[in-house]
């Protein structure tokens, strides 16, 4: 072959070979750019990465410090938890707080260590959901009962209590969430907007201003104002333009504007299914409240006029109170409503406190908050000493009373406004005892009170301050055997401290020489 043709074949091979290697240095070119571009992606989702994680630590930091301080103040825990506030930002802190960083922890290598804490939690009975909505409902009680102001609240400041550590944005966004579920919009407006101030102060945020909005728009619009209602919608909007309740909810409240505007006067008409003796009774239902609400208020100032009455030593005719009588004050006469002063030593009643404690039960009827129990005379020698007491004391026989009742109520503790006695057209609830109604009533005082927790008589305007070692007594039913109204009473929410009280419920039943029946009618 000729040299020329072999040195042009070598030449083309030389370009086919140099195109080809040409060819693939350029698509590795191309490819180490778009790794190049690839790695600037992973910068940025590892700087994502590290922000989040830093936002984490910060958010755990911050629960870590809510808890030190709990944990530093429960040295002195009786006057720590004498604030209800505190008592509140406890259940909070060891309920949907946990969980809150529990998830915090578990996005990390975390999970054994949150499994320990779980264990534990289930050891040491940690507060659930239903434990935060009762301290949430007790500190909303006590602000409707006392008209505590919402900022002064958030603020940890109480009358009669040590100031407690300020509420957060989410404390107060879950104390609106609790009103919002008991139909009470006007004390979620409040809540809800004092949520909305200090979120906006925070760093982290403990909720989503979104969450806020929705909640304050809807409560405002149940109070009837729909443009401002619209407007915090429309803000709410702006935040997050795609969230599904709140684009319904902008639409209802516009054409809810727009149906007022043409809704005349003239075109109201009445519902006539409409109970109006129902709706007069609600209304004195309310008024009924209102009057016990506004006793508990001016029982805080532990001052009652009591106009012509007096006190006195008392004896009862018993031979045992001759050399030690007892100091009665008489504070109402018609009924007669007495205290008597120091009937229960401490001793005798700190054993009480003990043999009730490991027994008390949680109340589950809707009109009072508190655990009791029921302690027969066989239970313990001052539980048969505190029933010969009450004989004495009254002169009625407890041979047909009911067993010792004590109750512990706590903070936000209370009973709502009852008689005693069974009522006339009702389901006799003493008919199974076989022993009448009930006839009288001691209420004996186990310990003092810090602020609130008095018994309040609604129909007399009397007021009892709790007294430790003190009993007030009355009769239930007049000399007739009927039930006698005006002895309709109430405990006021407990505003700090606890309050433990213990009743002896006599009934009619071998009373009949020991308090006759009256010679007339109305006597």
């Amino acid at each position: 072959m000729h040299p020329s043709v072999k040195s042009c074949r070598f030449a083309v091979l030389v370009c086919f070979v140099w195109n080809f290697a040409s060819a693939e240095l350029f698509a590795e070119i191309v490819d180490l750019e778009k790794l190049l571009n690839a790695e600037g992606q992973v910068i940025r989702i590892i700087e994502k990465y590290i922000k989040m994680e830093e936002n984490r630590l910060q958010e755990i930091k911050k629960l870590k410090q809510e808890y030190g301080k709990l944990h530093e103040a429960l040295v002195d825990s009786q006057t720590f938890l004498d604030n209800p506030i505190n008592a509140f930002l406890l259940v909070k802190r060891l309920s949907t707080d946990w969980k809150t960083a529990q998830s915090l922890i578990t996005k990390s290598d975390g999970k054994a260590m949150v499994e320990n804490i779980t264990q534990s939690r289930k050891d040491l009975k940690f507060p659930e959901n239903e434990d935060l909505t009762g301290a949430a409902e007790a500190l909303l009680r006590l602000q409707g009962t006392y008209k505590l102001d919402t900022s002064t609240l958030a603020r940890g400041q109480i009358s009669f209590t040590k100031p407690s550590y300020e509420l957060g944005a989410h404390d107060c966004f879950e104390l609106g969430r609790q009103s919002y579920k008991n139909g009470d919009h006007y004390h979620t407006v409040q809540w809800m907007q004092e949520a909305l101030n200090r979120v906006d102060k925070e760093i982290y945020k403990s909720v989503e201003k979104s969450e806020i909005l929705e909640y304050l728009a809807s409560s405002i619009y149940m109070q009837g104002n729909t443009s401002h209602a619209l407007k915090l919608t429309n803000n709410l909007l702006e935040l997050v333009p795609d969230h599904p309740r709140a684009q319904g909810n902008r639409a209802y409240y516009e054409d809810a504007i727009t149906n007022a505007a043409h809704t005349k006067r003239g075109d109201l008409q009445l519902d006539r299914d409409f109970n109006y003796s129902e709706a007069s009774k609600a209304d004195t239902e309310l008024s009924n409240q209102e009057q016990y609400e506004q006793l508990c208020r001016k029982s805080l100032s532990n001052f009652q006029e009591k106009p012509n009455l007096y006190c006195e030593y008392y004896t009862n005719y018993n031979a045992y109170y001759i050399l030690q009588p007892i100091k009665r004050e008489i504070l109402f006469k018609a009924p007669l409503i007495v205290i008597l002063h120091d009937v229960v030593s401490d001793r005798d009643i700190e054993t009480l406190k003990f043999v009730a404690q490991p027994r008390l039960k949680r109340s589950e009827a809707k009109f009072t908050i508190s655990k009791s129990v029921w302690l027969k005379d066989e239970d313990h020698p001052v539980v048969k000493k505190i029933s010969q007491k009450v004989e004495d004391l009254t002169g009625l026989t407890v041979s047909t009373a009911e067993e010792l009742y004590v109750a512990k109520y706590g903070i936000g503790g209370h009973y709502d406004p009852h008689v005693d006695f069974s009522r006339k057209g009702k389901k006799n609830l003493f008919e199974g005892f076989g022993t009448g109604n009930r006839i009288a009533t001691l209420l004996l005082y186990l310990s003092d009170v810090e602020a609130g927790g008095a018994t309040v008589f609604t129909e007399i305007g009397v007021t009892l301050h709790p007294k430790k070692g003190a009993a007030a007594f009355w009769h239930n039913l007049l000399r007739n055997g009927e039930g006698d109204p005006l002895t309709k009473h109430a405990a006021c929410p407990v505003l700090a401290g606890s309050k433990w009280i213990s009743n002896k419920w006599m009934h009619e039943h071998g009373q009949e020489f020991l308090r006759p029946c009256g010679q007339h009618e109305n006597d």
